[in-house]
């Protein structure tokens, strides 16, 4: 067979695949494409390896609980009992830049979605126009003299497309598909905004807290250390206990800018979160005694995390548009069909328009069938399905780490009560020790410096313990995110994500 025989056979293969592909969408009166369906849910009851926990052990005099298939708060950061930092909260909510962005995206998403509506509708266009002429009949080889005149004009045309094969009903069901993927986008916006609030918070009174407990072992060390230096004096105590004593101090001493710098910074992002500027905004008074650690988790079921993580929302949503790309290019290797039809009235005056000799219409329908692009259109419906294809991989990319996140939690929580728990006996241990070296003390059997150094050891175990606490609370917010943040649930509309009651009107 010769090359070109060869290519027209390969070609009329190509058209009656084009050709069948046509016929089936006939037959079958729906979109080509496939028919999007959301992903099953992992067949799985908990997180973590061997079972999800039943609770932590009491740490602080608090243990926390876990209840399966509790539905989470949606102003689940109330459940911190701080008015302050409910305030906070509210005010960044208001104001906070990232997330008004996030909504205006989302209504620019849906505002494209009600405009796309418009393909299901025949164009209208009216048209008026008034012009002076000259007519020259050499244009058409006649030697007549030339005439001047006024003519008036209406017009009137429609055209519609039809949509045989369901091309444009894939296009917006994209679209459609790209406003779930804003509110997705605006919702995970929300959750991070309120989160980093409270774990800034968190971190803020912990740098605090720590501040002051190490001015106080700054305190009891610079004692000691003009203690040791006496004793030096006295030939009590060698040089080298100076030296140790003096490098402690000088340590601890380094600590305090960096822990002041890490509390200014905190300020600084609580002023930003909030949308307000470092200079002219403060940070409300906060302390780790002042918010109340929740004892009740609620711990969403895996078959029900997949419908609210907005991660998760968003990466299907993703792979929903993806697969209606797909019918998009499939129906672009189709035949296309528009009806049109124009109706215009003429006339050399105003008065003129209605006159018979004047009127002229026309209507009509155009087929068109690409019959060669090159490839083009063919191998753009292959990068839809590789799109397609990723996207769904994507998705299940996303699901898998976001399980894992509940599970590394989950074990954090458990794992943070242990450390707690382990720290509240340091803390007990050295507080009693230090109450027995001030009894011995007073009972001249130890000497001061004995007791400064059971002091600095009980500040230590202090400011271990706070630390403890800081990273138990920042892990339980880690919990409500990695669950969603329940923006499902009912909740104040000072709570609730601003595009939820917008969304709902949506076409």
């Amino acid at each position: 067979m010769s090359t070109w025989a060869a290519s027209s056979a390969s070609a009329g293969r190509a058209l009656a695949r084009v050709g069948a592909l046509g016929l089936l969408g006939v037959l079958a009166g729906c979109a080509v494409g496939p028919d999007f369906r959301s992903p099953p849910a992992p067949a799985v009851t908990h997180y973590a390896p061997g079972g999800d926990p039943a609770r932590t052990v009491a740490a602080h005099g608090a243990a926390q609980r876990f209840t399966p298939g509790e539905q989470l708060a949606a102003d689940w950061w109330r459940l911190f009992s701080s008015p302050p930092l409910d305030a906070l909260v509210h005010e960044a909510l208001a104001a906070n830049p990232g997330l008004q962005a996030a909504q205006a995206s989302l209504r620019q998403s849906e505002n494209a979605l009600r405009a796309g509506y418009g393909i299901f509708y025949p164009e209208i266009d009216a048209h008026a126009a008034a012009t002076r002429q000259r007519f020259s009949p050499l244009n058409f080889g006649s030697r007549t003299p030339p005439s001047i005149f006024n003519l008036f004009t209406l017009s009137a045309s429609v055209s519609y497309g039809l949509d045989l094969f369901g091309g444009e009903r894939r296009m917006l069901e994209a679209v459609h598909a790209q406003v779930d993927v804003q509110r997705a986008t605006e919702r995970a916006t929300y959750l991070t905004l309120v989160a980093n609030i409270v774990n800034t918070v968190v971190a803020r009174a912990a740098y605090q807290a720590e501040i002051d407990a190490t001015n106080e072992l700054l305190t009891l060390q610079h004692q000691q250390v003009g203690l040791a230096e006496v004793q030096f004096r006295s030939g009590t105590a060698p040089y080298s206990s100076v030296l140790s004593l003096q490098s402690q101090l000088a340590a601890n001493e380094a600590t305090v800018p960096q822990l002041e710098q890490k509390l200014a910074q905190s300020d600084d992002l609580l002023a930003t979160l909030a949308g307000r500027l470092p200079a002219d905004w403060s940070a409300p008074p906060l302390a780790l005694a002042d918010l109340h650690l929740p004892a009740e988790l609620p711990v969403s079921l895996p078959a029900d995390l997949v419908r609210q993580r907005p991660d998760i929302l968003a990466a299907e949503a993703t792979a929903h548009a993806a697969s209606a790309n797909v019918g998009v290019a499939t129906a672009a290797l189709l035949p296309a069909i528009t009806l049109s039809g124009s109706y215009s009235a003429n006339g050399t005056t105003a008065s003129t328009l209605t006159a018979a000799n004047g009127r002229a219409w026309d209507f009509g329908a155009a087929l068109t069938q690409p019959v060669f692009e090159g490839g083009t259109l063919w191998y753009r419906r292959k990068e839809a399905i590789d799109s397609y294809e990723q996207a769904r991989a994507l998705y299940r990319q996303v699901v898998l780490a976001a399980f894992a996140q509940v599970a590394d939690t989950l074990r954090a929580l458990e794992h943070d009560a242990a450390a707690l728990a382990a720290q509240d006996e340091a803390l007990r241990t050295a507080r009693e020790a230090l109450r027995l070296v001030q009894v011995n003390y007073q009972a001249g059997l130890d000497g001061y410096l004995d007791v400064l150094s059971a002091d600095a050891q009980y500040h230590q175990a202090l400011i271990n313990e706070l630390q403890a606490v800081a990273v138990r609370y920042q892990d339980t917010v880690a919990l409500y995110v990695a669950l969603g943040g329940g923006w499902w649930a009912d909740a104040p509309a000072t709570a609730s994500p601003a595009g939820e009651q917008r969304a709902s009107g949506a076409p």
